[in-house]
């Protein structure tokens, strides 16, 4: 079967006596791309509107967009009213020993409270605070504060610090006193997320715990240690029976 497209004279003919429809012209991607945004552009132009822009261009649209829009605006405020309450902290913020009732123990219902008591003389206790302030970052519906330890207790020994709450409905859920249990003066952030994480305090994406492959090789080491030791008593054994 001929193609009605194809370029020939009797096609042509065929053409001018209308017996033919005209030939269809190759379509320009570019154009039709254009097209196609322009139109939907036209169609839905309020779904790229924040909630105050939709409010100044009202006069724009008829009565069917603006049922449209009253159900978008409604699924947009209540996009970011629940964006609002799950981001309501997202600073690790000072407060003082006056404040901590309120702060800490009083805190909202179900929300989980960091408080690091520290002093800026202790270089771990500013290591500590700097990858809270990060992780209160990644964290917002988790309240991340920090206190000089002098506010909140008096005479506090410099061995306890850093020194790390973890608080849940006025509880203390969980704690990490001192260097060791807060994770060494070489701690990782990752290392800090992941033990608040293991309490609950915060939805971390990890998988494993990062401090794994060194715990795993310090329990090699150890346990190759003591078969060593224990090869080495059987051998003096043997040789004093000898």
């Amino acid at each position: 079967m001929q193609d009605p497209n194809e370029d020939t004279e009797w096609n042509e003919i065929l053409r001018n006596f209308g017996i033919l429809p005209p030939k269809e012209e190759p379509k320009d991607e570019i154009e039709e791309m254009v097209l196609r945004l322009q139109k939907e552009a036209m169609v839905k132009p309020y779904e790229k509107m924040t909630l105050a822009q939709l409010k100044e261009a009202e006069d724009e649209f008829d009565d069917e967009d603006m049922k449209a829009i009253e159900i978008y605006r409604e699924k947009r405020l209540q996009e970011w009213k629940a964006l609002k309450k799950k981001q309501k902290f997202g600073e690790l913020r000072e407060i003082s020993g006056n404040q901590y009732v309120n702060e800490v123990t009083n805190a909202e219902k179900d929300v989980w409270v960091i408080i690091h008591l520290y002093r800026s003389s202790i270089p771990m206790c500013l290591l500590v605070n700097q990858h809270l302030s990060l992780l209160a970052r990644k964290f917002p519906e988790t309240k991340f504060v920090k206190a000089i330890v002098n506010s909140c207790i008096q005479h506090y020994h410099d061995n306890c610090l850093p020194t790390i709450f973890a608080y849940k409905n006025g509880q203390i859920e969980s704690k990490f006193i001192g260097i060791i249990e807060c994770g060494g003066i070489n701690l990782k952030l990752e290392e800090l997320e992941w033990k608040l994480a293991e309490v609950g305090a915060i939805q971390t994406d990890l998988e494993e715990n990062p401090k794994k492959d060194i715990v795993d090789v310090m329990v090699s080491s150890i346990r190759n240690a003591s078969i060593y030791d224990d090869t080495n008593s059987s051998n003096s054994d043997n040789d004093d029976t000898k």
